[in-house]
């Protein structure tokens, strides 16, 4: 039997503005309300808001919380003051990514995991199965409503709606304050989408009149609710990684390029093996690339060189609605993985050349 396929807080809402619903990570989510392009722009050059409440939330709590994330995550969160942020992930036991997620740090006693949402189970496992210290651990991933408010007006859209400067909200850190009318919201400086602005994460019975809210405080600046379609493009444009795209069971985060989130100071879940690969050298790694030829790079398509010998596969591509050129990320062999390489997709039996490129892809 198929599983359910959850509903977010404002589905109907989302159905009233015109939303097209589709099924995503077990939640029916809204993909696109106009064009992918026309959504994509209004982030990157305006402001629009993403009602991402399928990701998945995790309380982490009591005198054994942070030895508990130190143990399942890669990063070091010691290193987090009150009000921080941090992009971590789960390492599994053979070498890939259960997961990854944020970090955030209430108190020393008090944490908060974000996790996505086709993982809210099986991260809420992982992190079960390893609480051998005793860390109250509360899933609250159905009670909290997300939503990015994202691109270089969302300050000046939505300062009127709370006494909390915007502006001194750093990237990758939070504030709890009064967000329009309600109290205790998160305002946090963190996104997906290299445009700037804030996820502002409310109990669900406040998300209507906090969205309604942001929408009547945004209307001078042409707010828009954006969908998941621009999401992607907007996240592949930064060199984002996508789990289930770019990262897997089966990546390792060095691979990854995520060795920045990889600290070996302290030991965690499969670290040795993770330090003797890092010794070794990694034979592949995860590069962005952007299309001379004339082509859209997709999922799963081959990298090859100008021999046609396969080096690699493409794990997430689009049309860059910035840059109007097509551009990817993929895995490939590492002497290809230097920024300025010449390699290859295999679109419909042709070898339409591409640039690997240092990330962002978009340079702004």
């Amino acid at each position: 039997m198929e599983d359910q396929i959850k509903e977010i807080q404002l589905n109907d809402l989302h159905i009233a503005l015109g939303g097209k619903m589709v099924p995503f990570a077990g939640y029916n989510m809204p993909v696109r309300y106009s064009s992918d392009k026309e959504e994509h722009l209004c982030v990157r050059n305006g402001v629009g808001v993403f009602d991402v409440s399928h990701m998945g939330e995790f309380m982490v709590e009591g005198p054994e919380a942070l030895n508990l994330i130190q143990k399942v995550t890669s990063n070091d969160a010691s290193k987090l003051v009150e009000g921080q942020a941090q992009y971590s992930c789960f390492p599994n036991e053979t070498g890939g990514i259960v997961d990854d997620l944020i970090v955030y740090k209430f108190s020393d006693e008090k944490y908060m995991l974000v996790v996505n949402a086709s993982n809210i189970e099986k991260d809420w496992n992982w992190v079960n199965k390893y609480n051998t210290m005793g860390a109250q651990l509360t899933n609250i991933s159905d009670d909290i409503s997300l939503f990015a408010v994202q691109g270089p007006k969302a300050i000046e859209a939505v300062q009127a709606l709370t006494p909390v400067n915007l502006s001194e909200v750093k990237f990758y850190h939070f504030t709890l304050g009064e967000f329009a009318g309600v109290k205790d919201v998160i305002i946090s400086g963190t996104g997906y989408t290299g445009a700037g602005g804030f996820e502002i994460y409310v109990k669900n019975e406040d998300a209507e009149q906090v969205w309604k809210a942001i929408f009547e405080a945004g209307k001078d600046f042409d707010i828009k609710p954006i969908g998941l379609g621009a999401r992607d493009t907007l996240r592949m444009e930064m060199g984002y990684c996508l789990y289930g795209n770019d990262i897997d069971d089966t990546t390792s985060p060095l691979e990854a390029g995520l060795g920045w989130i990889t600290k070996f100071t302290k030991d965690f879940t499969n670290s040795e093996a993770l330090l003797a690969q890092k010794e070794a050298g990694i034979t592949r790694r995860l590069v962005g690339f952007i299309m001379q030829d004339r082509g859209i790079p997709r999922g799963h398509y081959k990298i090859v060189d100008a021999e046609g010998n396969e080096i690699g596969e493409v794990t997430s591509g689009t049309q860059s609605p910035s840059m109007n050129v097509g551009i990817g990320l993929g895995y490939v062999k590492k002497e290809f993985a230097k920024a300025g390489t010449e390699i290859f997709i295999q679109v419909r039996n042709k070898n339409l050349k591409a640039i690997v490129e240092k990330l962002p892809l978009l340079k702004s």
